[in-house]
C-alpha cells in the first residue's frame, strides 16, 4: 500500500511538469489553443476507493466528451487537461492535494466525494481563490462557512433528509400507518453522524419512536452484534446511512440473521442506490427505498451514458453521473466566463443558470455556493432494478410499502 502514493505523486509532478513546458511556449501561427488545467481529486485509494474511482471516471468521460465537442470554444477551444489527485480517504491527504494542484496551476477543483474531504480541500483551496465544485460532499457545512470559492451542485443531505421523511409520512399514512418505530444505523464520519443527528431529531415530529441510533466505524467489517441487537429492539423502519461496502454487509448481515422490518428506508443510503448491490445481492437488495443522488429516468442521455459506462465494465452510480455532471458545470462556467482566470470562474458559477445536463434540476442557481435547484429522488429496488417512486413528474413504479414478507 505504501508504494501507491508515491506512484501517484510521480504521475501528478510528471504532468504538472508536463503541462508547465507546453505553457512555457508562446503561441504561433497554427498552434494548438493552449489547455485549461483542471483539478481532479477523489479517495481513490483507502477505505472510500470504489467511490472515489467511480467519481474520477465520471469526471475523465466528461473531459473526454467536452473535448471531442471542440472544446472550450470562447477560448479558442481549449482543451480541459485533468491533473489527477488521490485523498487516500483521508482529509489531511486532500489538502496536501490541493497544494499541489495550487502550485501546478490549475484553474478549478472537482472533488472531492465524502464530505469530511470536501470541508478540507474546499477550506484549502479558498486560501488561493480556487474555486472548487463539489461534486458530491453533502454535509451541509461545506457551504455554509461563506467560502467564495465554494460550490455544491447536488443537494446537501438537510435537503435529503426533509424530502425523504416527508415521503415516508406520506407513504406510512397511505398504508394506514403500520411503522411507529424506528431504528438508525450510521458511520461515525461527518456524512453518517450529521444525517444521522438530522433524522433522529426530526422523525418524533412525524410521531415516530426513535428507539436507538447505533454508530460504527469505517471500515466495519463485521455487523452480527448491531444486528442482534436490532432483533431486540425489533424496530418496523431501518434506517441506514453509511457508505458502500458498510451498507451492503449491514443489509447481508440481516437477510442472513432473518431480520425483515416493515421497511428498510435509506437516506443517501451508500448502496441501496446502486446497481452493483442490485445485481450482487438481489435478494438483500429487495424492496430498499432509498432518497438519493438520481438522473432524470425521462432523459435519453442518462441511459446513453449509462451505457458507456457499462462497455467499461463499470456500474453506473451516482459518483459517476455526479461528477460527469459537475465537470460540464465547469465547462459551462468557462464558456461563459471567456476566461481560465480563477476570479473569472468563480463569477461566472456564481451567475451560472447551467441547465445543458439529465439530473431533476432545472436550471443551476446558486445561492451561497449551493445550487437551490438540486432535489433528490426517491427509488425503490422492484424486479432487480431500481426504479424512482417520488416525485410523480419521474415515477417509473408504484412505491411498496410496507415490504410484504
Amino acid at each position: 500500500m505504501s508504494r501507491v502514493p508515491s506512484l501517484n505523486r510521480r504521475r501528478f509532478v510528471a504532468q504538472a511538469g508536463a503541462a508547465s513546458a507546453a505553457l512555457a511556449f508562446p503561441l504561433v501561427g497554427g498552434a494548438q489553443p493552449r489547455t485549461v488545467k483542471v483539478g481532479v481529486l477523489h479517495p481513490v485509494t483507502g477505505a472510500l476507493a470504489y467511490s472515489g474511482q467511480q467519481c474520477r471516471e465520471g469526471a475523465l468521460m466528461a473531459i473526454d466528451d467536452i473535448n471531442k465537442a471542440g472544446g472550450i470554444k470562447s477560448l479558442g477551444g481549449a482543451k480541459l487537461e485533468a491533473l489527477l489527485g488521490d485523498a487516500q480517504s483521508t482529509p489531511a491527504a486532500g489538502t496536501a492535494e490541493v497544494e499541489k494542484m495550487n502550485e501546478a496551476g490549475v484553474s478549478c477543483i472537482v472533488g472531492a466525494y465524502a464530505s469530511a474531504i470536501c470541508l478540507a480541500t474546499t477550506q484549502a483551496a479558498a486560501k488561493y481563490n480556487l474555486p472548487h465544485i463539489v461534486d458530491v460532499g453533502v454535509a451541509d457545512q461545506i457551504v455554509q462557512r461563506g467560502l467564495k470559492n465554494t460550490f455544491r451542485f447536488a443537494p446537501g443531505y438537510t435537503t435529503c433528509a426533509q424530502v425523504a421523511l416527508a415521503n415516508l409520512h406520506v407513504l406510512n399514512t397511505a398504508a394506514g400507518k403500520p411503522a411507529k418505530s424506528v431504528m438508525i444505523i450510521h458511520e461515525e464520519s461527518l456524512f453518517g453522524t450529521g444525517t444521522a443527528n438530522l433524522l433522529a431529531r426530526e422523525l418524533p415530529g412525524y410521531g415516530y419512536e426513535v428507539k436507538e441510533v447505533i454508530k460504527h466505524a469505517n471500515p466495519t467489517r463485521d455487523f452480527n452484534n448491531i444486528v442482534l441487537r436490532m432483533k431486540a429492539v425489533n424496530p418496523d423502519i431501518v434506517i441506514p446511512a453509511n457508505y458502500y461496502n458498510e451498507y451492503a454487509l449491514l443489509v447481508r448481515t440481516m437477510q442472513q440473521q432473518k431480520v425483515m422490518p416493515k421497511a428498510i428506508y435509506s437516506v443517501l443510503g451508500g448502496a441501496a442506490s446502486s446497481y452493483k448491490f442490485v445485481k450482487e445481492f438481489p435478494d438483500a437488495a429487495r424492496g430498499i427505498i432509498d432518497c438519493n443522488h438520481w438522473f432524470n429516468p425521462k432523459d435519453k442521455r442518462a441511459f446513453d451514458l449509462k451505457k458507456r459506462t457499462e462497455a467499461k465494465n463499470l456500474f453506473y452510480s451516482y459518483e459517476v453521473f455526479l461528477t460527469y455532471t459537475a465537470m460540464r458545470l465547469l465547462a459551462d462556467a468557462l464558456e461563459r466566463g471567456k476566461s481560465a482566470d480563477r476570479a473569472a470562474i468563480i463569477n461566472a458559477l456564481e451567475t451560472s443558470t447551467f441547465s445543458d445536463h439529465f439530473l431533476p434540476y432545472g436550471p443551476t442557481k446558486f445561492v451561497n455556493g449551493q445550487n437551490t435547484g438540486a432535489q433528490p429522488l426517491m427509488t425503490q429496488v422492484l424486479d432487480n432494478d431500481i426504479k424512482v417512486i417520488i416525485p410523480r413528474d419521474y415515477r417509473q413504479a408504484d412505491p411498496i410499502f410496507p415490504l410484504k414478507a
